[in-house]
């Protein structure tokens, strides 16, 4: 790799606010902010809308959507469409 152009790669936190959960990893990304880990180090943190501990993939409370059902509804109301 050529020296210089590359951003710095280190740990860095990640916290999800609405799931009051955060992890540790490394990554380019910075911030400002600092937080103290279980480690005892500070780290910078970089806060989250969503990770898989709030996403509701993951948790399972994904909906799932109904396109049968609709396109029979559709049908119901406004007839099969004709053959060309």
């Amino acid at each position: 790799m050529r020296k210089g152009i590359h951003p710095a790669y280190g740990p860095v936190v990640f916290r999800d606010r609405a799931a009051n959960h955060a992890f540790l990893t490394r990554s380019t990304m910075t911030s400002e902010k600092t937080i103290e880990w279980e480690d005892g180090n500070t780290y910078p943190v970089v806060d989250v809308e969503i990770s898989n501990v709030s996403h509701p993939f993951y948790t399972g409370t994904a909906r799932v959507l109904d396109t049968a059902g609709r396109v029979e509804r559709f049908e119901r109301r406004y007839g099969k469409r004709g053959g060309a």
